[in-house]
């Protein structure tokens, strides 16, 4: 690996994009044998690429039933997957180089500040170390509850395989689940709508999978920093304690008589429904609620969080809460007559917000291109589109019916989708675009009207 990055004159923008491909392309490759499908007969190679993209993007939305549609075999070839993807290719072959005992260079380290999506290269080594740290503790216990939850249902062993894929599934927020064959294909977590161990287990590993390695990280550091956060770990730990509990209240009052959802339900059951369908759009993908059996009002709620998504340097997809944060602080700070944001004390410079208003613009730009596009071939209502092509984008997951029922164009569609949506639109477009020069000259300053 090191020698093959030493060799290439790729920017890491373009390594992180054809990285992506191949790892999609080996998958799908593995998912159309025979020997990863139950019926024993080769799946079809947009299926397996369908597939395998959700997978590495750690979305979790499926043409098939994954439970029912694969063997042992095909269920670890998706995991795998969802472990690499959600963790990142290059952090996987960091480990790698780790227990090596290799020297990570200086390109790698460029590719990892790109991937992690920090500002510098400082400490870049020491936060993958925590992250793989992290991610396989939290997952290990995950998985230890759930097996014992489980083993209840299905036996030890049974109880173990569920316990291990779906603490990886959940913490990397991708939403593939095994229980097709048990409670019925797609069905996900709604046969537990009520269980508060599976619940809470649950919404733990969606939470701190979204938040992002930085946080966590700064989390564990509290004390050694004097009790003190950084300002990213303050906003993403308040937008994402606000939405939670704002989508929770909301998802309540409009499917509290709903006898589809939440009106069947007992008072605690509501309760951990109501806040599963709130995290889950953190861009998780599981859900104890029928989606598509919900009022418009919560579908076109959920479609807004969806977009929003979970936090920078995480699992999760979506233009991010910190994003979210600097466009409703810009709005805020209009509407008082004042010339700065500023959040928990601190400005946020010019280049933040330029950056926060072009991820929207052009995910925003996105997401209706291929809702019109969409809308054309699929014979759907405009909101079921919507709200698959947000999901893919905001690799979340969740969907109301229309992804298994897709032609073959709108599963290209959405395969790309969830493929701009891990990368992000920006990286992406770095990718492709022309080397940036600086300029050499500025224009003159111009003024038009606004609003």
């Amino acid at each position: 690996m090191k020698l093959a990055l030493k060799k290439t004159n790729l920017t890491p923008p373009q390594i992180l994009v054809i990285g992506f491909a191949v790892m999609i392309s080996l998958g799908a490759t593995l998912l159309s044998l025979p020997i990863a499908s139950a019926s024993g007969q080769p799946l079809p190679f947009l299926d397996a690429l369908f597939t395998a993209t959700s997978a590495a993007c750690v979305t979790g939305l499926v043409v098939v039933d994954t439970g029912s549609t694969f063997t042992v075999f095909g269920h670890m070839v998706i995991i795998l997957l969802i472990q690499i993807g959600g963790l990142g290719f290059m952090t996987m072959a960091t480990l790698f180089s780790f227990v090596l005992k290799k020297r990570i260079s200086l390109k790698e380290r460029l590719i990892l500040q790109e991937a992690m999506n920090q500002s510098s290269m400082e400490g870049i080594v020491r936060l993958i170390k925590r992250v793989l740290q992290y991610a396989l503790t939290i997952e290990l216990v995950a998985a230890i509850i759930f097996s014992i939850r489980w083993s209840f249902d299905f036996g030890l062993a049974k109880g173990i395989y569920l316990g291990v894929f779906h603490a990886v599934s959940f913490f990397n927020n991708a939403g593939f689940d095994l229980f097709g064959p048990i409670t019925g294909p797609f069905s996900s977590l709604t046969s537990y709508a009520s269980d508060p161990i599976i619940n809470i287990v649950s919404m733990a590993l969606i939470i701190l999978g979204g938040i992002g390695f930085i946080v966590l990280s700064d989390l564990l550091d509290w004390k050694v920093n004097k009790r003190r956060l950084s300002l990213h770990s303050k906003v993403v730990l308040s937008a994402t304690g606000f939405l939670i509990v704002c989508g929770a209240l909301v998802i309540f009052m409009f499917e509290f008589t709903n006898t589809k959802t939440l009106g069947t339900l007992d008072w605690q059951g509501k309760i951990l429904a109501a806040f599963f369908q709130s995290v889950s759009p953190r861009t998780a993908g599981a859900n104890s609620l029928d989606i598509a059996g919900m009022r418009q009002a919560s579908q076109f709620f959920i479609i807004v969080l969806m977009f929003i998504g979970a936090s920078p340097g995480s699992t999760g997809g979506g233009i991010k809460t910190t994003t979210f944060t600097t466009l409703i602080g810009a709005m805020i700070t209009m509407v008082r007559g004042k010339e700065d944001i500023v959040l928990f004390h601190y400005r946020l410079g010019k280049d933040r917000i330029l950056k926060a208003t072009t991820i929207t613009l052009l995910a925003l730009g996105l997401v209706i291109f291929v809702s019109m596009v969409l809308s054309t071939t699929e014979d759907y209502p405009l909101l079921m589109i919507l709200f698959e092509v947000t999901s893919a984008f905001a690799t979340v997951g969740l969907s109301m019916g229309l992804t298994p029922n897709l032609t073959d164009v709108g599963q290209i569609m959405i395969i790309i989708m969830m493929f701009i949506g891990r990368l992000g639109p920006l990286t992406l477009a770095y990718a492709l675009g022309p080397k940036v020069e600086k300029e050499l000259y500025r224009h003159p300053e111009g003024k038009i009207t606004i609003g």
